[in-house]
Parts: structure tokens; C-alpha cells; sequence
């Protein structure tokens, strides 16, 4: 492949020579700023002339244009990363972790840079955007231990001087599809575990906000990761079906809505590929009547208005087990009106939605649920936010006496609207919880240790908190739903990240009694 880049694509995009700009993007002359793809170790334009808009959500204005593949760019990313696969998979684990190692300082060193590319593209606050770079560098951290965590097993002489031990291998190139709302965690809870076990891995991530995904490439590369082991290609629905349709790709990783992950999960299983398709949610946090209504009404704002209820662990409904529901939801009331919706980079508490689009369509559940008779505690529409008036503001939302036939609470709204649905008893809201077509994550908030015990073991849920109200395991346990929450049988990193991204190997071996000399008084080395 020449400098220029890969059949056809040129460095600097159709604008013509380039720098790099904010973010690492590439200013392509008069055409402003480009953002292309990043393919066999540099950054690359393509073939194709369809183009998506970035925005900075805090302002409304268009920052930046990126690139959409078309099926041809996305196999040139393919064909890179298959070629790279067949030595990489043959990189010592010595070699494989150095690379992590070296990844995990540059991240760290620069996780402030990354917080801001963040902030700029998704408009979460700067304070929770550095937590999401603190999550992913958790998940580096556990695939910079991979050689522990690919050790076989062994038996001897299960015949007559017959041994039989059990290998993990690597698939060869994997996908990873990720979504806007977290555009530096998602992908590292795939590419480090992936890349460890010594595959190649093409990422195609959200088209809203790209430019994170292309500085993780480049530090990749900084840190001594051959080309074409990691490679970004931009894009939209065409990219994710040249992906899944690709016969050189082995297994796809996904995190987005339910029902693309179903379409995620069905077209690649019927293309032969391993799936792992995480879904949407519809979180439930239940408060019993013992519980510390104070440490319950934190939560609840916590992790109900968090990155502006984007986020698949969010807690959209509130099941109140009588009679806690009246002095709950004053509380949490109270909590509301000190936040301070505003431009990330501001101080506020939270930030705007991703886009314009995207903001008008929660308002319109927050006018549908107040047509439908549900309580408006705190109407969200009425914020005057710390920012540009053309932001896709949104301000936190509290509805009451929501009934479970109500559009607002049957849907994954994915924004900062909070209800409240008040019940009887605790078996009552264990029904609810367990009736919901999905199963991501619950909470329960009791100081009733046999309660918490009872409800962890009848809850139909992938991942539960006790008194926890985001419970998002830590990178060397998995995460991952229940239900209509995911398309596959195994999680995200951990355990089953490392079974999702390699392939079991049994051998079987009979060998005569070789007998071996000669001195060497030299340190046995790695190599």
C-alpha cells in the first residue's frame, strides 16, 4: 500500500493536503474540517462521497464533517486487518502485553485530552466524560494481565503416557460496532481484550461523535501496535452491513438499541459469525419501605440524570414500595432544582443531549407522558441552561404516578426523564421488574439483608445493585443483560470477553522418551 493510502484513499481526504486539527481530525482546506478513518496504522480518506455532520451539542453549531464509508472502504479495513491477524496471532503474550502496557500510560497521560474530544462531540460533562476514560483504562488494565488469562489446562497421562491440554486461539479479524453515548468506554471494553488475545480489530463507531475512537487508534500506534491491528472506519448503516456481510470478519462486537441489535445479531449469525449484541434497557430501581430514603434520593438523580439518562445503566423508573412514595419523591425533587443543566465544560451537572433530533424526540415523550396523565413533578422542558441558546437542551424530568401501559415508561427514552411508579409490596415490584422485555440492570435499595438476598436471587435481570444504583461491574467480571438486553450468550470483557475473542484448541499427545543434553548456563529469557 502506497502513502497515499490504501486503493485510493487519500491522507488528507477530498479537501486536499491536511494537518491535524482539534481532536486529531484533519482540516482539509476549504472544505473545513474532515474526519476520515484510520486504516493499516495511518489516518486515511475514502472512497466514498457520503458525508455525516458534527455537531457540538452545547452549541448547536456544526463543527466538523465525517466521512461514511461505503462497502469498498470498509473492505479495504477488513483486508488490512486480515493480513495483519496472521502475525500478529503469532506476537509472543510478552510482546502483546508491552504493547497494553505502553497503551494504558498513554491513555492515562492524556485522559484530561480525551475527556474534552468527549465533551466537545457527545456534550456530557467534563467530570463524567473523565470517568468514562477511567472505566476504559480499567478494562486496558485487565488485558495488559491477558497471559494469566489464557492459560490452558493440562492432564497427564490420561492414557498410558498420553497427555491432553487445552489451548486458547485467537478468531482472526473481529468487528466492534459502538454507539455515541459512550465513544471511548464501549470500545475499550472490546479492542484491549481483543487485541490481547491476538486478533485484528476494525471499530466502527457512532457517526455523531467519531474523533475519540481516532486518537485511541493513533495512541495504539504510539504505543507499538503493527498496522493494520486496529484500524477505525466512520460510517453509517452501510459500514455495519459491509461488516457483518464481510467473510473475512470472525465475530462482532455491539452495544446500541435493542432493535438494532437483533438485526446485529440475526444478519451476522446468518453470515456464520460469533455475535455478541448488547441492547437497550429499562433500568428499574426499587426503594423498600426500610431503606435510607436520603441515600435512595441521591441515587436516584445520580445515576437517573448522569450524561443526560444516555446511558444504557441509567435508572429510568423509580418502583416506590408504599408508603415511602410521597417522601421519596419529595426528596428527589429537592435534589433537582440545584442542578444545573450547562455546557460541559462549564461546571454544570449535566449536559445537553447529542443532537437536535435526538433532543426533540425525549421531549416528545416528556409531552406524551403529560397527555397520558403522569404527574410532572419537574418538567425539564422549562431549564434555562447555562449555555448557547442553540444547544439540544433538556433539563432533568420527574414524573408521578406513572403507570406501567404509559409510553414513557415502556420505552427506552434514553434521556434525563425519571418516573415514578408507587406499589404495594415487594413482590409486586418484583413482578414489574421481571415483566419488563428487558433485562440490563436494577438496584434495590433496603437495609433488609434477606430482602437484598431474595431479590438478587428472583430478579430477571443480567446485572443487579444493592444499594448500588449503577452496578457496572469491574473490568475482570462481565458485563451484560438479560432478556431483550442481549442478542448472544456471552458478556463484555472478563472472563467472557476473553472466551468471545478466542477459540478452545484440545490436543491430545502421545511422545516417545526423548532424552536431551548440553549446558547453557545462561538465563532463560522470554522472546
Amino acid at each position: 500500500m502506497s502513502a497515499g493510502g490504501p486503493r485510493g484513499m487519500s491522507a488528507g481526504g477530498p479537501g486536499g493536503p491536511s494537518v491535524d486539527g482539534p481532536g486529531g481530525t484533519s482540516i482539509a482546506g476549504p472544505g473545513g474540517v474532515s474526519i476520515g478513518h484510520f486504516v493499516d496504522g495511518k489516518r486515511v480518506g475514502g472512497t466514498s462521497e457520503r458525508r455525516g455532520d458534527v455537531f457540538d451539542p452545547a452549541t448547536g453549531r456544526r463543527t466538523a464533517e465525517v466521512e461514511l464509508a461505503s462497502t469498498a472502504d470498509v473492505d479495504v479495513a477488513v483486508r488490512a486487518a486480515a493480513q495483519a491477524a496472521r502475525t500478529w496471532r503469532d506476537a509472543s503474550l510478552a510482546r502483546r502485553s508491552a504493547v497494553l502496557f505502553a497503551f494504558r500510560e498513554l491513555v492515562h497521560a492524556r485522559r484530561d485530552r480525551l475527556a474534552e474530544v468527549i465533551t466537545a462531540e457527545h456534550g456530557k460533562v467534563l467530570a463524567d466524560a473523565a470517568g468514562e476514560v477511567q472505566r476504559g483504562l480499567e478494562v486496558i488494565e485487565y488485558a495488559c494481565g491477558m497471559p494469566s488469562a489464557l492459560r490452558g489446562a493440562f492432564s497427564e497421562n490420561v492414557s498410558t503416557e498420553v497427555d491432553s491440554y487445552t489451548i486458547r486461539q485467537p478468531l482472526g479479524v473481529v468487528a466492534v460496532i459502538s454507539p455515541f453515548n459512550f465513544p471511548v468506554m464501549v470500545p475499550l471494553w472490546f479492542v484491549p481484550v481483543a487485541v490481547a488475545c491476538g486478533n485484528a480489530v476494525v471499530l466502527k463507531p457512532s457517526e455523531k461523535d467519531p474523533s475519540a475512537a481516532l486518537l485511541l487508534a493513533e495512541w495504539f500506534a504510539e504505543a507499538g501496535l503493527p498496522d493494520g491491528v486496529f484500524n477505525v472506519v466512520n460510517g453509517d448503516a452501510e459500514a455495519v452491513d459491509a461488516l457483518l456481510d464481510h467473510p473475512e470478519v470472525r465475530a462482532v462486537s455491539f452495544v446500541g438499541s435493542t432493535p438494532i441489535a437483533r438485526h446485529v445479531y440475526q444478519r451476522g449469525t446468518a453470515a456464520g459469525k460469533r455475535v455478541q449484541a448488547l441492547g437497550g434497557a429499562k433500568n428499574h430501581m426499587v426503594v423498600l419501605p426500610d431503606a435510607d430514603l436520603d441515600l435512595a434520593a441521591d441515587a436516584a438523580v445520580n445515576a437517573g440524570f448522569g450524561s443526560a439518562g444516555e446511558r444504557c445503566m441509567a435508572i429510568s423508573v423509580l418502583v416506590a414500595v408504599e408508603p415511602v412514595a410521597d417522601a421519596l419523591v419529595e426528596r428527589i425533587a429537592a435534589r433537582m432544582a440545584g442542578l444545573r443543566t450547562g455546557d460541559g465544560r462549564r461546571g454544570c451537572d449535566m449536559g445537553p443531549l447529542v443532537t437536535a433530533a435526538h433532543a426533540e424526540r425525549v421531549r416528545s415523550y416528556v409531552d406524551a407522558g403529560v397527555a397520558a396523565g403522569a404527574v410532572p413533578v419537574v418538567d425539564g422542558r422549562e431549564v434555562t441552561p447555562d449555555g448557547d441558546p442553540d444547544g439540544f437542551w433538556l433539563g432533568p424530568t420527574l414524573f408521578d404516578r406513572v403507570t406501567p401501559d404509559l409510553s414513557i415508561y415502556t420505552d427506552e427514552i434514553f434521556g434525563p426523564v425519571l418516573s415514578v411508579v408507587r406499589v404495594g409490596s415487594y413482590d409486586e415490584a418484583v413482578a414489574l421488574v421481571n415483566a419488563s422485555p428487558y433485562g440490563n440492570g436494577t438496584a434495590i435499595f433496603t437495609n433488609d439483608g434477606g430482602a437484598a438476598r431474595r431479590y438478587q436471587h428472583e430478579v430477571e435481570v443480567g446485572m443487579v445493585g444493592i444499594n448500588v444504583p449503577i452496578p457496572v461491574p469491574m473490568a475482570y467480571h462481565s458485563f451484560g443483560g438479560w432478556k431483550s438486553s442481549l442478542f448472544g450468550d456471552l458478556h463484555a470483557h472478563g472472563e467472557d470477553g476473553v472466551r468471545f475473542f478466542t477459540r478452545s484448541k484440545v490436543v491430545t499427545s502421545r511422545w516417545l522418551d526423548p532424552r536431551h543434553g548440553g549446558v547453557n548456563l545462561g538465563f532463560p529469557t522470554q522472546t
